[in-house]
């Protein structure tokens, strides 16, 4: 079994294959948020790609979590930060969810043969899936707007180096090796890593700096979100 990385949506078409999970990430802050919502109770998150969408499912009365460029959308009930989305508001409840990138990511790769929500906050229980499935793993980037993310990245050099050590997962991937390069010089201080990143400062000039600790935490929650094509639905 082998562990692929792909840093971007826009790169996807040059990694996609049909018997590969692929392991969608935007560790700020959609997969994470995600993640927190399965966890709390969510009865299923449905990703959707644009406001408009979004919108119509509103005004049919669903509760809609909806973010663009780091900001909340005005009508949505949420918007990407994970401790909105707590037992009290989600529980049992479908949520419909769109941001900048995360969402969009799920859009490219949502014919594969199977899609997972991936982020530190569940990356061991990522891992033990992906091992008990006997698959290869792409790791699919969100990135910022089809361009490389750091965040996203280390988590890629995160899981692939969890999976290679722990579950006998290899390697002969340029992109991994960089990926992995980057976590063995981040996970020492990944805090001090981050703060190079352009989008921990787009997140500082939102006062959302809080937000970003809790999503660089490892193994907060114990839930692997998986896509559902025919029902368009994460559970």
């Amino acid at each position: 079994m082998k562990v692929e990385l792909c840093f971007s949506p826009a790169l996807y078409p040059a990694y996609e294959s049909e018997d590969s999970i692929v392991v969608v990430v935007d560790i700020f802050r959609a997969s994470t948020t995600m993640c927190a919502a399965i966890a709390n109770g969510a009865k299923s998150v449905i990703p959707v790609d644009s406001i408009e969408i979004a919108k119509s499912y509103k005004d049919q009365g669903y509760l809609v979590g909806a973010e663009r460029n780091v900001k909340r959308v005005e009508f949505a009930d949420f918007g990407n930060t994970p401790s909105e989305y707590s037992p009290e508001k989600v529980r049992d409840k479908d949520v419909v969810f769109t941001t900048t990138n995360g969402t969009h990511a799920i859009e490219t790769a949502k014919g594969c043969y199977r899609l997972i929500i991936g982020a530190f906050s569940n990356l061991s229980a990522i891992a033990d899936y992906c091992a008990q499935e006997q698959k290869d793993v792409l790791v699919l980037c969100s990135g910022w707007k089809d361009r490389f993310n750091i965040e996203d990245s280390l988590f890629g050099g995160a899981l692939a180096d969890k999976l290679i050590q722990e579950k006998g997962y290899t390697v002969d991937s340029d992109a991994v090796q960089v990926a992995l390069s980057m976590w063995t010089e981040a996970k020492p201080d990944l805090n001090k890593y981050i703060q190079q990143s352009e989008h921990i400062k787009r997140l500082a000039a939102n006062n959302l700096l809080d937000v970003a600790q809790y999503c660089l935490r490892i193994d907060t929650v114990d839930v692997v979100p998986v896509y559902n094509e025919e029902t368009k639905q994460i559970n």
